[in-house]
């Protein structure tokens, strides 16, 4: 690539802050080109996120933190290989100011908890095969989460900081699209599960 093409890609590049603010139609367009993130750029890292519904942002759901870890299987059968995740729930408040979690960031609370794997070509939940699958049903127990399937890529394939994802609700044969959510890498855990 020469220099002229190369300042060109690079001014292109969105940062966390210009995905959120991106249309539904782009958001989906970058999904469907993003890469899985590897399992060692995920375990042991925590990521602030940010959903891009306009209505997360009206009742003060926009921002959150979710983690990832190895550990033992919460609920037995599932594709493998696999790692976890959890979600943390954050402070309200701008996006341009800093993620804080509930109760405290020294002690935060952990919950809906997911199983991450590879999308299985075919399966019921397949609908971006470049992504990473965080299936919040194969978790020890239902909750109200136990519905939620999330689809996980890495917008750019040089830069493991920078995360694009989907929700949708599975309801029976159904899967409803929810809000696409935007992850930067916060910072390092030691939570095993």
């Amino acid at each position: 690539m020469n220099e002229a093409a190369s300042a060109g890609a690079s001014a292109e590049r969105r940062g966390f802050l210009e995905l959120v603010a991106c249309s539904d139609a782009e958001l989906t367009r970058i999904l469907g080109a993003g890469t899985a993130p590897a399992f060692d750029d995920l375990v042991g890292w925590e990521f602030d996120g940010a959903n891009t519904a306009k209505s997360a942002h009206l009742i003060g759901a926009a921002k959150f933190r979710k983690g990832f870890y190895e550990g033992p299987p919460l609920r037995p059968g599932g594709p493998e290989p696999f790692i976890q995740g959890y979600n943390i729930d954050v402070r309200s408040g701008p996006l341009t100011e800093a993620w804080h979690a509930k109760p405290s960031d020294q002690a935060p609370t952990r919950k809906f908890f997911y199983r991450v794997h590879a999308v299985v070509p075919g399966a019921r939940h397949s609908r971006f095969e470049n992504a990473l699958l965080l299936d919040y049903g194969l978790t020890a127990k239902f909750s109200v989460a136990s519905p939620l399937r999330d689809y996980l890529v890495q917008v750019y394939p040089d830069d493991p900081d920078l995360l694009l994802g989907r929700a949708y609700y599975a309801l029976g044969p159904v899967s409803i699209p929810l809000s696409f959510f935007v992850l930067k890498r916060w910072a390092r855990h030691d939570f095993r599960g």
